[in-house]
């Protein structure tokens, strides 16, 4: 509240409310109630910058406790690796091709790395 007194032409000097124009006279605060003269806030400019940080913490998002790709645990089937013979791939699916297709399965060895797709 107290930055708002000191830099925020468009904010209320008194609670630091935004303040909304009503006439070209004056400016009011929609919580106190507070006026303004307009003369000093029209042909002001105002910029401001947003970071994708304070976008997740206004909508509630936290990045502690979630998992990246890598670290998501992935779907496993029992299929040997063609490669090492181990006898559990992780899998994906994708469609690459029309909707009246099936879709493309993508394994990966997570012994030695290897990587093949079906379909």
């Amino acid at each position: 509240m107290e930055k708002s007194r000191e830099s925020g032409f468009l904010l209320c000097g008194l609670c630091g409310t935004m303040l909304i124009l009503k006439s070209t006279k004056s400016a009011e605060c929609p919580l106190c109630d507070t006026t303004r003269n307009a003369n000093e806030i029209i042909d002001k400019k105002i910029a401001y910058t947003v970071a994708a940080e304070d976008i997740r913490r206004e909508l509630g998002i936290s990045l502690f406790g979630e998992k990246t790709q890598e670290e998501a645990e992935l779907p496993k089937i029992k299929k040997a690796s063609e490669k090492c013979q181990h006898p559990e791939l992780v899998y994906t699916t994708r469609q690459t091709r029309s909707a009246d297709e099936g879709q493309t399965t993508y394994y990966t060895c997570p012994n030695c790395g290897h990587r093949f797709r079906e379909g």
